[in-house]
């Protein structure tokens, strides 16, 4: 879903995209979109044999590593956790060894990273929102993302830039969290998950994109950054601002109880129950001006402007 946005984004900013796939013969996303040919091409790699197509780092000036396999997709099973992690580290692996054994002239790598680097919120009155600064969190997508960053630290000793974007819940009406979150819109019910006070440190996917072109474009942009909008929204409020502009006054609020999430996503709930808020303000400082920077704003747009198929 991101990375055929960001195409998009990138085509449209004049730029030329070669994007890595395990199955090169599949055009249709290409053609679904209508870009052109001349500006994105397809190349293979295959992360577990640890191999890339022959010239493709060599007419690279920027990477942007998304790979990785979803986190929301599949119940966490041990084996489920392992693919998660695994996918990450080993295709970061392949492109560090790569940029080591091919001549390039790559200015600079941008790699995901995601704010389950960080634990729930502090027990406390009015805690301050997590910064870059922070540590990892012990658990399972904390560990997940600090060994997923470390795995492109070596690319700053290449005398490359690196950024590493700590993404939160990207809002989007081609698919992902909003799609998900719409469900039980269908039926009239607004589901609020659990007591529905958690914090969701969301972002819009025109600014995460607009996020990935300024880290092109601005050398002095170097280091982690939290790709999260500066206001975030607790779960009731998101779930009923959606509620009220998908359904008008026909809907139902509903509390979906932590027990029944726990039993049906497993360690999953975890996430979908914590409260993360998080600080967008080191991103800001480089510049960057958030086109939705709250939350009406932004579903307005989504929602308003949804395909026909998602109405």
């Amino acid at each position: 879903m991101v990375g055929t946005a960001l195409t998009d984004s990138l085509t449209a900013n004049g730029h030329f995209v070669i994007i890595l796939s395990r199955a090169t013969g599949n055009t249709a996303p290409l053609q679904e979109s209508g870009r052109s040919n001349e500006q994105v091409q397809f190349a293979a790699w295959d992360i577990k044999k640890q191999t890339i197509q022959a010239g493709v780092i060599e007419k690279a000036d920027y990477i942007i590593h998304l790979a990785g396999a979803s986190v929301a997709q599949k119940r966490w099973t041990s084996k489920r956790k392992q693919e998660i992690a695994d996918s990450r580290i080993q295709s970061a692996a392949l492109l560090l060894k790569a940029l080591r054994e091919t001549k390039n002239s790559v200015k600079a790598v941008i790699s995901a990273s995601a704010i389950g680097w960080y634990g729930p919120d502090p027990a406390v009155p009015n805690p301050q929102p997590f910064t870059e600064t922070d540590p990892a969190d012990p658990s399972f997508l904390g560990a997940t993302c600090r060994l997923w960053e470390a795995s492109v630290d070596p690319i700053s000793a290449m005398d490359k830039r690196l950024v590493k974007l700590r993404i939160g819940i990207v809002l989007s009406n081609k698919g992902g969290a909003l799609a998900e979150f719409k469900k039980p819109l269908l039926a009239g019910i607004a589901a609020i998950l659990g007591t529905g006070k958690q914090v969701v440190s969301w972002i819009h996917m025109d600014d995460l994109c607009r996020i990935v072109l300024h880290a092109i474009d601005n050398e002095s942009v170097q280091g982690v950054y939290n790709a999260v909008a500066p206001q975030p929204v607790n779960n009731k409020e998101l779930t009923l601002k959606m509620a009220k502009i998908v359904r008008g006054n026909w809907y139902l609020p509903v509390h979906v109880p932590a027990l029944l999430l726990k039993w049906v996503l497993g360690e999953m709930s975890i996430e979908v129950l914590k409260s993360a808020t998080v600080a967008a303000d080191k991103i800001h400082k480089t510049g960057f001006t958030f086109l939705y920077p709250g939350i009406d704003a932004a579903l307005n747009q989504l929602l308003k402007h949804a395909p026909d198929s998602e109405k």
